[in-house]
């Protein structure tokens, strides 16, 4: 496909693109055939995947509430308490940040998808803080719609994964208050209830999301939940600090992205 080609080639070159390469997708499912494609020709190894809202009125429109993207391996950084790793994004495209709660399915999954969050929960080994860098080389990839946004890998750039949640099995996820702050000022601050059904519910849309795409998750994975927040736009050398109550605080700054 001529779009998934483009994309490729414009994030390994570091390349802005002026418009959209090709014809928008017409909906969800298009838009995933363009996204699979874009990630054979990448060749990468996919360490996660990140999970977004489809507000309405397009949620109606196109059938699901959310969409889902990969995380390639490499732009992956485990960041140590006081560690604040140089995040790149695509200068002259689109740049953002966003506070989420990473939850890891353990290896071994045996493809029955859960129902609720409890047998949810059973799956999952580890749930981390993080902030997710949403960075496309076309700037226009959220404001053309969520087909738009799913065709090039759901605008992921990057994860940080910062410490470990602790107690995170006997804490009710959606009562954390998230505070994001930009360069020292509140960009944003919510609790993951205001998330349809919260980061368990995300995890569920993956598991049946990729399932039904033909992909193999039996080895684990990390799940990037969503915007908790919002989605705040960035540019480079800002600073990024995701705090998540008294459980801990994630930050970054946001460098530029080089070709390869």
């Amino acid at each position: 496909m001529a779009v998934a080609t483009a994309f490729v080639a414009a994030r390994r070159g570091a390349r802005v693109l002026d418009s959209y390469p090709g014809d928008r997708p017409a909906d969800l499912a298009q838009a995933y055939r363009i996204q699979d494609r874009a990630i054979v020709l990448d060749g990468r190894a996919v360490a996660g995947w990140k999970v977004g809202r489809i507000n309405p009125p397009d949620d109606a429109r196109l059938g699901a509430d959310r969409l889902a993207g990969p995380i390639f391996a490499d732009s992956v950084v485990r960041a140590a308490a006081g560690d604040v790793p140089a995040m790149p994004v695509f200068a002259g495209g689109f740049a953002a940040a966003e506070a989420e709660l990473l939850l890891h399915l353990a290896p071994g999954w045996d493809g029955t998808l859960p129902t609720g969050d409890a047998a949810t929960r059973a799956l999952i080994d580890d749930v981390r803080l993080g902030i997710e860098i949403a960075s496309s080389p076309y700037g226009g990839i959220n404001a053309d719609g969520p087909t738009v946004t799913a065709s090039d890998f759901g605008n992921n750039a990057g994860l940080v994964i910062g410490g470990e949640l602790p107690n995170w099995a006997d804490l009710d996820l959606c009562t954390i208050v998230v505070r994001t702050e930009v360069d020292g000022q509140l960009a944003g601050e919510a609790t993951a209830a205001t998330m349809l059904d919260g980061p368990y519910g995300a995890v569920r849309f993956l598991l049946a999301n990729l399932t039904a795409r033909g992909f193999d998750l039996s080895a684990g994975l990390w799940v990037s939940t969503g915007a908790i927040t919002g989605v705040h736009q960035v540019t480079t050398g800002q600073h990024v600090a995701a705090t998540f109550g008294p459980h801990g605080a994630v930050h970054c700054t946001i460098g530029v992205a080089r070709g390869v």
